[in-house]
């Protein structure tokens, strides 16, 4: 090998070094990313107040908060995911003046819990049996994003949300997020040049005589 050949046997080296460094992170951090499947609420939620989502499958009771957020506008959990023959209480707090659970779309036939309420402390309890999403709102503040929904039992659609999943490019990672690997990849390349640039200025082989010289 003469000593083109072998600078450029160097080179490659280095460049390779970094490139794995740099791809291990990439797909380190794709590894790493995760997501939750909720039930598909069809965009009714997208605007609503808070947006909170629980996953109350495997329990008897669950209890809402009405009059939730900075303003006193939200249910919350605003998004409910429970089984057959679950039991929500929704709970007035107190806050954002009177409301109520009026159901809008799905098979809880009755949800309803009546004129709009302020008094904190009301409570109005339904048992879900029937499986399926069920769309409900604040009558008073439905304008103002005052939505909820419960979703029950298994067969529903559903979606992935949040989370990366699969490997990603280095570009949509960002330079800040894997600084560090990129960094130590690119000094060990040059540190891993050098090293070899003097290996073959000092004892690499004469072009002509193929021979190695002694200084």
């Amino acid at each position: 090998m003469n000593r083109r050949e072998f600078l450029t046997a160097a080179g490659g080296s280095a460049a390779a070094t970094t490139a794995v460094a740099a791809g291990s992170a990439a797909a380190q951090e794709g590894e790493g990313g995760g997501g939750s499947t909720q039930p598909d609420w069809g965009g009714y939620l997208s605007g609503a107040n808070v947006n909170s989502f629980t996953d109350a499958r495997g329990q008897s009771e669950v209890t809402v908060t009405v009059g939730a957020g900075s303003q006193g506008l939200a249910f919350d959990p605003t998004g409910l995911w429970v089984d057959p023959g679950t039991t929500v209480t929704w709970e007035w707090n107190g806050e954002g003046g009177g409301h109520n659970v009026i159901l809008e779309e799905g098979p809880a036939s009755g949800l309803d819990s009546g004129a709009p309420v302020a008094e904190a402390g009301t409570t109005y309890s339904y048992t879900f049996e029937n499986g399926g999403i069920n769309k409900y709102y604040c009558q008073p503040h439905q304008s103002l994003g005052m939505l909820g929904a419960v979703a029950v039992g298994n067969d529903v659609p559903t979606v992935q949300v949040g989370g990366g999943g699969g490997e990603k490019e280095l570009e949509e990672l960002g330079v800040p997020i894997q600084a560090h690997w990129v960094g130590s990849a690119t000094i060990l390349g040059i540190i891993v040049t050098v090293i070899y640039t003097f290996y073959i200025l000092k004892y690499g082989e004469s072009p002509n005589t193929g021979t190695g010289r002694n200084g």
